[in-house]
């Protein structure tokens, strides 16, 4: 398995993993719109975002992204001043999930925020994925705080 950051070439994969978490959508009836297009590029571009995938590790057209997840990097006064790293999209593919992926790209992602400097890792879930929130628990995340969200727009 590799994992690295994101190419413009993983982008459709990427959207089908956050299209359905139930089931496995072919990358290659993802249609990538000009917003995606853009907000991929924005992330690219930014030094506090990163997109991150696990692939299979197969050669060019073959690869197969079985996961990914969005890191930002947040400064801050907390934390004596260190960055936090918000952990967001985050998904493995249906077909793949119980075999210690997800464990593994968030390993990989905390080691990364590490490496980095951060003093904290943070990650939202919508309260509808039970699943996922023992899964962050079984890592040692812990509920500590009660988000709110309020929609700009449609």
């Amino acid at each position: 398995m590799i994992f690295r950051e994101a190419t413009r070439r993983d982008l459709p994969a990427v959207l089908a993993l956050l299209a359905d978490e139930d089931r496995v959508v072919d990358p290659a009836s993802v249609v990538v719109d000009e917003a995606s297009a853009r907000a991929f590029a924005a992330i690219g571009s930014d030094a506090r975002n990163e997109m991150l995938v696990l692939t299979d590790g197969a050669d060019g057209a073959d690869e197969v992204v079985l996961g990914c997840l969005q890191l930002t990097y947040i400064p801050g006064l907390g934390q004596n001043g260190r960055e936090r790293a918000l952990v967001e999209a985050v998904r493995v593919r249906a077909d793949r999930r119980g075999g210690g992926l997800g464990a593994e790209l968030m390993r990989l992602a905390v080691e990364r925020a590490r490496e980095r400097g951060c003093g904290l890792v943070q990650l939202p879930s919508n309260k509808r994925r039970t699943a996922a929130h023992r899964f962050y628990e079984r890592l040692g995340f812990a509920r500590s705080h009660e988000g709110f969200k309020l929609p700009l727009a449609d």
